[in-house]
């Protein structure tokens, strides 16, 4: 099968029961994904396909035979700085630990591609699939509050 990952294509050959966790992190070895409950309650291994936040540990790899898929590792701009979530995420100290933060940034991204105008309730109800073990909620809603806000103009 074609795997279209982070805008560049893989020929796997993947057993049918594999799962698109698996495959990211040992057969591309793209380990910003976490295998954390392998569960889907903990949302460390959300991935975008096509644009849509998944948990890669529920989804086969077979289902992704051509659809685009984003890890962490596809986000961010072509000149190697920082998405605007990302730099959020940093200027609101929301990543602690770090472990949730790709899952986490992901998931934002997603619910910003569906409301960019977000309140603070939408945030709180659109990140709620993605569990920080640091418990740095508050920062993380900052964040992608911060990263929807428009940018100001310069005076």
């Amino acid at each position: 099968m074609r795997l279209i990952v982070n805008g560049a294509s893989y020929d796997v050959v993947a057993p049918a029961h594999e799962t698109l966790l698996v495959t990211l992190r040992e057969r591309l070895h793209l380990t910003g994904t976490k295998l954390v409950c392998g569960r889907g309650e903990c949302g460390a291994c959300t991935v975008l396909l096509d644009g849509t936040s998944a948990y890669s540990c529920l989804t086969l790899t077979v289902a992704c035979d051509g659809v685009s898929i984003t890890t962490i590792e596809g986000v961010g701009r072509g000149d190697g700085g920082l998405h605007p979530i990302q730099a959020a995420f940093v200027e609101h100290d929301a990543t602690q630990c770090g472990f949730c933060t790709p899952g986490q940034i992901l998931a934002a991204i997603d619910l910003l591609g569906r409301i960019p105008d977000p309140t603070e309730a939408d945030v709180r109800r659109g990140m709620s699939g993605n569990l920080c073990r640091c418990g740095t909620y508050p920062k993380i809603v900052r964040a992608v509050l911060a990263a929807a806000a428009p940018a100001l103009p310069n005076d």
